[in-house]
């Protein structure tokens, strides 16, 4: 699936209108389910690929925030045969109590995936549990850039950010 079909695919099967609440606090009048398009083998497959279009020779992990990266870097993962890892958004009170699921040595480098950055701040937290457990982030991909000041944002916290879409590539304008 080449990208003009993946963000047709993506539109389709995600794209709701009406007023939403986003994680960011910001108001839309339009939302991209990440958990319906997600869910889909044929989207979930081409994402794998495209993430993996982004990895440098020096990443070693692939990693998604818990819920929506997970499937994601499991995608990447199985398509480049890198080991994943999942950044948890809080401590279980139960079992080994980790932030971070896989196996992460000191100087690792990873590769950070998201769905749908915003204002980019899960994917901000997440990178900051990965490199305070010694690994290094090499860059921050996203499915979806929302062009709401998330490049901005995790540029200025000295990521390099790129995105497989955007919202003009799915004919969302607002």
């Amino acid at each position: 699936m080449d990208k003009l079909q993946l963000a047709k695919r993506i539109k389709e099967s995600a794209y709701l209108e009406g007023d939403f609440l986003l994680r960011s606090g910001k108001r839309s009048s339009y939302y991209l389910d990440k958990y319906l398009f997600e869910t889909q083998p044929d989207i979930l497959k081409a994402l794998g690929k495209e993430f993996c279009k982004h990895l440098s020779p020096a990443v070693s992990r692939i990693a998604g925030a818990e819920l929506g990266g997970v499937a994601l870097a499991a995608a990447a993962s199985l398509e480049s045969g890198k080991p994943w890892l999942i950044v948890r958004n809080s401590k279980k009170g139960y079992g080994t109590g980790k932030m971070i699921e896989g196996i992460l040595k000191a100087g690792d480098m990873v590769l950070l995936v998201e769905d749908i950055a915003t204002t980019g701040g899960q994917v901000l937290e997440a990178a900051k549990i990965l490199t305070e457990a010694g690994a290094k982030v090499d860059r921050i991909v996203c499915v979806i850039d929302r062009k709401q000041g998330a490049r901005e944002n995790i540029e200025a916290a000295g990521y390099l950010f790129e995105s497989i879409l955007t919202k003009e590539d799915l004919g969302i304008t607002e």
